[in-house]
């Protein structure tokens, strides 16, 4: 079986060329970050998640973690590889050096996020959650609870969960049930969560939960919900750990993949109430919860290109090992299955999307690092639109692709992808949550159509295709056949994205039944668009490295892979578009009872 081994030079040439990260690194936050300690960080990382995490991916697959007598016991090594996780100061790399973090920007980050769920998915959701939940209480938390949780929190000595929906709720957050009493200084919380990533585990000593509630007298619906920091010990005057907090792990669902990682039923309050603290003002929880989830939103998006890694790096080493059948072209004998035509379209097809979906992260996150850190506030305010908008690309259009790259893998396998020996079978199943996790992808659609474009009138994506349109002239003066093709293909995927954007806006179509029906085709078009629009930006930036004698392999297969994607996935926006403008009536036209 293969090894996971992170993409650090593919990485790197993302960093630089589509990230801008030396502009970057001339922040004041930043001033301490050059090149060679990058060099360092990414190659030390890329050890770690080689020779500790991944080589308990499918080990964890197999034992699962396992509730007993309210307590979670995680696969043989998990705990272990945190505790190595947290000594070497990872799971604090992007947070502020005033809690004990690294104060790294969150570009570089997103790269070691990728390589720590490539090599184990179901390990990598812990510390996921506690990043969400520091970003959560930074935002919003009093400053005593920061003093008190953050520092724990940022080094990964006290892991963190978001718990929102409940049995009789699902996505329909006005329907939480769980209350909150006030109590002196905390308040008393009961009630059921469901769904909670790592809700009990092993890993930490104490662990911090975020949780929505009501206050007796809250307002109905979603205007009636708080937040509420509930730890599972809570914690003494001195930062000491003290007794046993009413928060407990009931049940562990069982689920279709990542079996490692422990999916709790949580119960609050059932010997009289679990002691929380609010964060935020009270009735305005959901407002303070977005903080989390839109982290996790980022970083769920980056599980598509994590699983689509790991299984294009499993699906390559078969098939240049398996041999099967003599070449289309009648020459020779049997051959290795590369050498099939098909097997190598398909290859090709997982390494471009994962390319295209690394490079919409990294290039999100780099929006969100400058959006904290220019010093123009008009160039703040330009890059965290442009985060807001393509937020939920990043975590739709990458899942949905994360699930699909990895069925590829298991294609590519033949049969033995059906057999779990191969492993081509765990990523297909683990990859299949991330398009549910954190508001399912329809959701997704439906936040960038109605909460980005429709808000906003247009104005974040409008002036995306402007700077878009930027390259057209750059690809053609290279007087290079594929860099002209290129600019073809990127032109056609603009022009049907604009089309869109615009009869979406058109306020004659006031029907939003009409418009809503066409909210996932739309997302996919912007992620499709937007993806092929960095890939192309990358190979003009090889190709002009290759001019000056720059490593000559990996350049080219940086065009080639362009090209590629430039001939196979941007064609698909011309279907994209009728979709959204012409296929509303179909979608809706049977009556409830007909289906």
């Amino acid at each position: 079986m293969t090894d996971y081994y992170a993409p650090i030079k593919d990485m790197k040439f993302i960093l630089e060329e589509l990230c801008d990260f030396n502009n970057l690194s001339s922040f004041p936050a930043f001033s301490e970050v050059n090149e060679e300690l990058v060099g360092q960080i990414l190659n030390e990382s890329a050890r770690f998640t080689n020779e500790v995490i991944s080589p308990l991916n499918q080990l964890g697959d197999k034992q699962a973690s396992k509730l007993i007598n309210g307590s979670v016991k995680t696969p043989d090594g998990f705990k272990e590889a945190y505790g190595q996780f947290i000594d070497g100061g990872w799971n604090g790399t992007p947070f502020s050096p005033e809690y004990g973090g690294m104060g790294l920007p969150w570009t570089l980050t997103t790269a070691l996020m990728e390589m720590w769920q490539s090599a184990n998915l179901a390990w990598s959701l812990c510390p996921l959650l506690t990043v969400g939940a520091i970003e959560a209480v930074k935002a919003h938390g009093t400053p005593e609870l920061q003093s008190t949780y953050l520092p724990k929190l940022v080094s990964g000595e006290w892991a963190g969960t978001m718990n929102l929906t409940e049995p009789q709720a699902g996505t329909d957050l006005s329907l939480l049930k769980s209350r909150a009493i006030p109590e002196g200084d905390h308040y008393l919380i009961t009630g059921q969560k469901i769904f909670i990533t790592y809700g009990e585990h092993d890993f930490t000593k104490n662990i911090i939960h975020l949780v929505l509630a009501r206050l007796p007298d809250a307002p109905t619906g979603i205007k009636g919900i708080s937040l509420f920091l509930v730890p599972k010990y809570i914690v003494n005057s001195d930062g000491s750990l003290g007794e046993r907090n009413d928060a407990y792990a009931v049940n562990l669902e069982e689920k279709l993949g990542i079996h490692a990682s422990p999916t709790c039923v949580m119960a609050y309050g059932d010997k009289g109430g679990a002691h929380g603290y609010l964060i935020g003002e009270e009735n305005d929880g959901l407002r303070c919860m977005f903080t989390m989830m839109n982290s996790a939103r980022l970083n769920v998006g980056l599980h598509g290109v994590a699983i689509g890694e790991r299984a294009y790096q499993r699906a390559v080493d078969f098939a240049k090992n398996r041999v099967q059948s003599a070449p289309v072209s009648g020459r020779g004998t049997s051959a290795t299955i590369i050498n099939h035509p098909d097997v190598r379209r398909m290859l090709m097809m997982m390494r471009a999307q994962i390319e295209a979906m690394r490079s919409i992260c990294y290039y999100t996150n780099t929006a969100l690092d400058i959006s904290r850190h220019h010093d123009d506030e008009q160039i703040r305010l330009k890059n965290h639109a442009r985060m807001d908008l393509l937020t939920p690309v990043v975590k739709a259009w990458c899942t949905d692709l994360g699930v699909d790259i990895a069925s590829l893998g298991v294609q590519i396998h033949g049969g033995m992808g059906f057999i779990e020996e191969t492993g081509a079978a765990q990523h297909l199943r683990d990859a299949r949550i991330a398009p549910i996790y954190e508001g399912t992808n329809g959701i997704q659609a439906i936040d960038l159509l109605g909460r980005k474009l429709l808000k906003d009138e247009g104005e974040a994506i409008l002036n995306l295709l402007e700077e878009m349109e930027n390259i057209d002239q750059d690809l053609l003066d290279t007087n290079d056949a594929d860099c002209i093709a290129m600019q073809k293909s990127l032109a056609s995927g603009r022009i049907a994205l604009k089309e869109a954007t615009d009869w979406l806006l058109d306020p004659t179509n006031n029907d939003i039944d009409t418009k809503f029906a066409g909210a996932t085709p739309f997302l996919h078009l912007v992620g499709t668009v937007v993806g092929g629009w960095l890939l192309t930006r990358g190979a003009l930036a090889a190709h002009s490295q290759l001019s000056n004698g720059g490593d000559q392999k990996f350049l080219e297969a940086k065009v080639i892979t362009a090209r590629f994607y430039s001939d196979h996935i941007l064609p698909r926006t011309e279907a994209l578009l009728p979709e959204i403008t012409h296929g509303s009536s179909s979608v809706l036209a049977l009556a409830e009872e007909q289906f």
